[in-house]
């Protein structure tokens, strides 16, 4: 039940972007069509999920070990980066139709603050390698989801007539503080399966 408590609060109730303000640059960026938007989402998951486990792993068994905790911020970016270069080689070998697919993407996720945040999250929270993985992956589809979401809003407003003044930049932020609000509708969700579970 624990794990399920996780997974559905890094989706609705800590969701990366709206709650934490994470990977807010792919989120503006790379939201303006639904299907890019599904691809990132997939290739942040994928990245997300392995960078989370091979930070923890040197957490724990590198860098708390030998009191090298002051390394963390430099190694964790040295680990994602080389993760998204061997991923990329990897693909182009084994699989040149979803390296097509995702080629685009993999660039951007080494710069994505999400896939960091996340990595540095699971060791303030103290998780366990499980939980890490779980937490890790399901925030990978709450972005993903946002990032949908927000691509799919992006489309339809480009068919309506917006005010001169709101047009650009302006709507994008104004819809991106509206959904937003909305996932904020989720805030007692967390409490409330706890609750029921007993795991408070």
């Amino acid at each position: 039940m624990e794990y399920i408590l996780i997974f559905i609060s890094a989706i609705f109730v800590n969701n990366i972007i709206f709650s934490q303000f994470l990977g807010i640059c792919p989120f503006l960026g790379v939201s303006k069509k639904v299907e890019t938007s599904m691809g990132m989402g997939a290739a942040v998951a994928f990245v997300m999920t392995l960078a989370t486990i091979v930070t923890w792993l040197v957490q724990k068994y590198l860098l708390d070990p030998y009191g090298l905790g002051y390394l963390q911020t430099l190694s964790f970016i040295l680990v994602i980066a080389s993760l998204v270069q061997m991923v990329e080689i990897v693909l182009k070998k084994v699989s040149p139709a979803l390296y097509q697919a995702l080629g685009i993407f993999l660039p951007l996720i080494t710069t994505n603050c999400a896939v960091l945040g996340v990595a540095i999250l699971v060791i303030q929270k103290d998780f366990n390698l499980l939980q890490s993985v779980v937490y890790a992956f399901s925030t990978a589809i709450g972005f993903a989801l946002a990032l949908v979401l927000f691509a799919g809003i992006r489309e339809q407003l480009a068919l309506v007539k917006i005010p001169k003044g709101m047009q650009g930049t302006s709507i994008v932020l104004v819809t991106a503080g509206l959904l937003a609000l909305a996932f904020m509708g989720f805030s007692g969700l967390e409490s409330g399966l706890s609750q029921l579970f007993g795991l408070s």
